[in-house]
């Protein structure tokens, strides 16, 4: 009998999930445009960029740990719905920086990164809890349907959220950008709240605090499958992304103003998007380690192109190309996650997942910010890619299982 992609969406619990994340990425997705361009036009320089994400990575990591074991004993919905409350939170704080009462110095950018390191105390608690209580909506059988439809609803929301937030801030400026913002994080957190709440997992008796806080850990290490697809996306979003460059790029290579940055940002999820339908239709469940491998391979090369550009719409098409290949590995990536972790280690397997790849993102703006500051942006964004590129070689070679991987028996034991 052929497969119905589509029941999962009628999952009314599944589709609440949908829409929050959906409004709660494209109010982030606003913000992280807006910041962006805050920071480096008060600053001109990149490195300040990549201190962005570096103000949002060390909280973040340093959570993680106990943020997966929180997410193994606690109620998942409930962790959730305090996360958004403080990203809410923090939308209003930036909101408030940005108008008049404080009297802050036209250069001072120190205050927005305090609001930044915040969020991600937030951030890190948010997303082993958000992934974890994800595969507790559906059966097992729906793992690749519903990896896809959710990530076409952050790959949408990361469309609509920077372009959104460019034509804000540059028509009307930061306090409607912000204001937006924290509209959507109120309705994300309605809609999530009308999740009905899930069991929480059974726990092991007799297992200490130090000892659940690397359990997570030890399952990915004896893992070669999650291990190879973890470290893969880990080195391309460290070395290959472009993201934190981007407003320089928009500035000074394109020259295009806030309003391109927003469409050079919503690009990669654009192409992302349109990948993402298609893999809700067509899941891919044969092949799977050798498709991963080219599309981390291909989002590679798309950056190394993408850094040799001077036209705005090449680049644009490019980081749209990007975005395809990102798709795939991001569904991939989930549907493996989802298939071979036990219930109730999925918050702490969450959380070394969102040290290697979630992580990866905020260290990969740092990293960027800083070959950028002493190579120059373009140089930076080639050595990236080519970087990509040796990381797919090093792991095809030396990840057989991850070659040979197919979903077609996993999804069905």
């Amino acid at each position: 009998m052929k497969d119905d992609n589509y029941a999962v969406l009628r999952i009314l619990d599944f589709r609440n999930f949908v829409v929050a994340r959906f409004l709660a990425v494209v109010g982030i997705q606003v913000q992280a445009v807006v910041v962006g361009w805050q920071v480096f036009d008060k600053t001109g320089d990149p490195l300040a960029l990549g201190l962005v994400g570096l103000f949002e990575i060390i909280p973040s990591i340093s959570v993680a740990l106990f943020a997966g074991h929180i997410a193994d004993r606690k109620d998942r919905r409930k962790i959730v719905l305090v996360c958004y409350s403080v990203l809410l939170l923090c939308s209003l704080s930036l909101l408030f920086l940005s108008t008049s009462f404080l009297n802050l110095p036209a250069n001072s950018v120190y205050p927005i990164y305090g609001v930044i390191f915040l969020s991600g105390i937030a951030r890190g608690f948010l997303n082993p809890s958000l992934a974890a209580f994800m595969a507790q909506l559906v059966p097992k059988h729906m793992y690749p349907n519903s990896s896809a439809w959710n990530s076409i609803a952050w790959q949408v929301a990361a469309v609509c959220g920077p372009a959104l937030g460019g034509l804000l801030y540059g028509f009307n400026g930061a306090i409607l950008a912000y204001s937006v913002d924290a509209m959507l994080l109120v309705f994300a957190i309605i809609f999530y709240s009308r999740i009905l709440p899930k069991p929480i997992p059974e726990r092991r008796h007799g297992e200490s605090i130090f000892e659940s806080l690397f359990t997570g850990f030890r399952f990915v290490f004896s893992n070669q499958i999650m291990l190879s697809a973890m470290s893969l996306d880990m080195f391309a979003v460290l070395f290959g992304g472009a993201v934190a460059l981007l407003p320089v790029f928009a500035k000074e290579v394109l020259q295009v103003g806030p309003e391109g940055l927003g469409v050079l940002r919503a690009s990669p999820a654009f192409g992302a998007s349109i990948m993402a339908m298609l893999l809700a239709a067509k899941p891919p469940k044969e092949n799977a380690g050798v498709k991963l491998l080219v599309a981390v391979a291909g989002f590679g090369v798309s950056m190394i192109l993408f850094g040799l550009s001077s036209n705005f719409y090449l680049s644009v098409f490019l980081l749209a190309l990007s975005g395809v290949f990102d798709s795939v590995s991001v569904v991939l990536r989930s549907t493996i996650m989802q298939t071979f972790t036990p219930e109730n280690m999925r918050g702490r397997v969450a959380s070394v997942n969102s040290i290697f790849i979630g992580s990866s993102n905020e260290l990969g703006a740092f990293e960027s910010g800083v070959t950028a500051k002493f190579m120059g942006a373009i140089p930076s964004v080639l050595f990236g890619g080519a970087m990509t590129l040796f990381i797919v070689a090093l792991i095809a070679a030396k990840a057989p299982k991850l070659r040979n991987l197919s979903f077609k028996e996993a999804l069905h034991d």
